[in-house]
């Protein structure tokens, strides 16, 4: 286990975070690995799980009607792959594709919601953290509308 939670120990989310409330996630935790084309989930299957991406490039994808999936955003070494794990009812709204080979520390997020039903502290400290990264995605997709309607005036 001590590897796993010098891992979560050192990825952006959890860095500074009290020793015990990483290792209480790293209970939770188990490295994976995909192949380039391997989907880590798709749109409507149950967020179960919350990848931290250590190495390799993912794509978020989103369907569009008439033209298939199209990607919204690329998540790489230190992102997230996808956020609503987070509220219910705890399914994917898009898929995430590896791009390359990639290995990511997957969260099972029941078990990290369970955890942090049990330890408040613990739930406050992950909600900051991922709420932060939540907003971040909201400006940059903000930014991005704005760069794309400035562009036709």
């Amino acid at each position: 286990m001590e590897g796993l939670e010098r891992i979560l120990g050192e990825h952006r989310l959890f860095v500074g975070l009290p020793q015990p409330f990483v290792a209480l996630a790293a209970g939770c935790a188990r490295n994976v690995a995909f192949n380039a084309g391997d989907y880590l989930f798709r749109s409507g299957d149950p967020a179960d799980w919350i990848y931290l991406v250590r190495h390799g490039h993912v794509a978020l994808e989103a369907a569009v009607p008439g033209r298939g999936a199209v990607m919204f955003e690329t998540v790489s070494e230190g992102d997230v792959a996808g956020l609503t794990w987070l509220l219910p009812p705890y399914r994917w709204d898009h898929d995430a594709r590896a791009i390359e080979p990639t290995r990511a520390l997957a969260l099972d997020a029941t078990c990290l919601r369970n955890k942090w039903e049990t330890d408040h502290d613990l739930g406050c400290e992950v909600l900051k953290r991922f709420l932060g990264l939540l907003v971040q995605k909201v400006n940059a997709a903000r930014f991005q509308v704005l760069d794309i309607y400035a562009r036709h005036y």
